[in-house]
C-alpha cells in the first residue's frame, strides 16, 4: 500500500501580513498530482487543515474544493484535526462522507473506530487521531494525570483494543502531537501542559507507521515514525526547511520504502544583515529580489523610512531588525526633575536613533505629550 503524508497545511494564514493562500492552491494541485502520479492509494492529513478555527471565507473555499478533488481522485483520504482547527467545524458531516472514500477523524471518542482497506498483503486499519485536549479529556476518559502524555497513551490504548480483534491486520495511525524528537519552529503554537507538551515515541511501539502533524519542520524519529511538516513555510525560522511530503510503502510487515517528496516553493525565504546603502547598491544582492526577505540592519544609525527604501529594490521584504554593528551601552535615562515630557521624549529619540528629531517630529511629539496629560474626565467648559 502506498501512502502520501501531509498536515500542516494552516489554509488562510498569512505570512507578515502577506496573503498566502495562491501558495496552499499550488501545494494542494501538486497534492492532487502526486497521487495520480505515484498511484498513491492512501492520503494521510495530520491535522492543521486550518489556521484558526474561525477560518475565512476564502480559506473555506479552498479547503472545499480541495476536498473536492481528493475524494475524486484515486487515494483513499484521512483527515485529522489539530490544534489550530475547530474539530467540530472540520468534522461536519464526516459520517455522510465517508462513503465517498473521504474521511474526517475529529472526535476523541471515535480513535478506535479504523478506516478499513485492502491490498494484496491483507487488511491495513487505519486510526485517525485529533489533536487531544488533556484538560478537556482528564475526567472523560478518567485519566490518571492531565498531560499530553496521558490522553495520547489512552487513544493508542485503545486502538491496540481495536487491533486485537484484528490480528492479520497492519496499522497505520495519524495523529496531531508534540512527540519528542522533533525540532519546533517560530510558527506553531504552544500546546504545552503544566510546563510539558512532549510525548516519547514508545507510546506508538508496534504501530506499522505513525504519521505525525504539528511540528513545521520534516522529521524522522524512528523507522515508522515520522512527521512530514508544514508544506509551505510560515515562519523565517523554516528558511533552510525542505518542505513536501513523506511517501511510504507498506509492505506485508511493515515500512519497506520511504521517499521524500519536495512541495513547490511559490517564493522562498531569506534572510539578509548589513548597512542599507550596502544593501540597496551591492550586485550580490540580486538573487534576494524575488524573495520574502527578513533584514537586519547595522546601520549605527538607524536609517529613516528604513523598509519604504528597501522595498524599492527587495518588494518581498516583510521583516526588519536593527542590530547595529558597534552597538552603545544602555540607553541614558535623562533626569526628569524640572524637564517637560517633551524634553524627556527628544532625548529618548536622539539616544535611540542617534539623530536628534526633526522640527516635524519634534511637533507630532509635543502633540502626542499634550493629548497624554489630558485628564478625560476633566468638565471641558471649567
Amino acid at each position: 500500500m502506498r501512502i502520501l503524508h501531509t498536515s500542516d497545511w494552516h489554509l488562510g494564514r498569512q505570512f507578515h501580513g502577506q496573503s498566502m493562500l495562491a501558495h496552499q492552491e499550488a501545494f494542494l494541485d501538486h497534492l492532487v498530482g502526486v497521487i495520480e502520479e505515484r498511484e498513491v492509494d492512501l492520503l494521510v492529513v495530520a491535522g492543521d487543515v486550518f489556521d484558526r478555527a474561525l477560518p475565512p471565507v476564502d480559506a473555506v473555499a479552498l479547503a472545499d474544493e480541495a476536498f473536492a478533488q481528493l475524494a475524486r481522485s484515486r487515494a483513499r483520504v484521512v483527515v485529522t484535526s489539530g490544534n489550530h482547527d475547530s474539530a467540530t467545524r472540520l468534522g461536519l458531516n464526516s459520517r455522510l462522507i465517508d462513503a465517498a472514500g473521504f474521511h474526517l477523524r475529529t472526535e476523541p471518542d471515535r480513535v478506535a473506530d479504523p478506516v478499513l482497506l485492502d491490498d494484496e498483503h491483507g487488511p491495513v486499519a487505519v486510526y485517525g487521531i485529533p489533536y487531544l485536549e488533556p484538560d478537556l479529556l482528564r475526567a472523560r476518559w478518567d485519566l490518571p494525570a492531565r498531560s499530553h502524555q496521558a490522553v495520547l497513551g489512552e487513544a493508542v490504548r485503545r486502538i491496540r483494543g481495536d487491533l486485537a480483534a484484528r490480528p492479520a491486520s497492519r496499522a497505520v495511525v495519524v495523529a496531531h502531537a508534540f512527540v519528542a524528537g522533533g525540532e519546533a519552529s517560530d510558527s506553531e503554537r504552544d500546546i504545552a501542559v503544566g510546563g510539558v507538551a512532549l510525548v516519547p515515541t514508545g507510546v506508538f511501539d508496534g504501530i506499522d507507521y505513525v504519521a505525525l502533524g504539528h511540528l513545521h519542520g520534516r522529521a524522522v524519529l524512528s523507522g515508522s515514525i515520522r512527521y512530514s511538516g508544514s508544506p509551505l513555510a510560515y515562519s523565517f525560522s523554516e528558511a533552510h526547511h525542505l518542505k513536501g511530503s513523506w511517501l511510504v510503502d507498506l509492505g506485508a510487515d511493515g515500512l519497506v520504502a520511504e521517499e521524500f517528496v519536495p512541495a513547490p516553493v511559490p517564493r522562498r525565504l531569506a534572510r539578509v544583515s548589513g548597512r542599507i546603502d550596502d544593501l540597496l547598491a551591492d550586485p550580490r544582492y540580486a538573487d534576494l529580489e524575488d524573495a520574502w526577505l527578513q533584514v537586519s540592519l547595522t546601520d549605527e544609525v538607524r536609517p529613516a523610512q528604513a523598509m519604504a527604501r528597501l522595498q524599492q529594490r527587495f518588494p518581498h521584504a516583510v521583516a526588519l531588525q536593527f542590530t547595529p554593528a558597534s552597538p552603545g551601552g544602555p540607553t541614558p535615562v535623562a533626569r526628569a526633575e524640572g524637564r517637560t515630557d517633551h524634553d524627556i521624549a527628544l532625548d529618548f529619540v536622539t539616544a535611540v536613533r542617534g539623530t536628534p528629531a526633526t522640527a516635524e517630529e519634534s511637533a507630532l511629539l509635543l502633540e502626542a505629550c499634550d493629548a497624554a496629560a489630558r485628564e478625560p474626565d476633566a468638565d471641558p467648559v471649567a
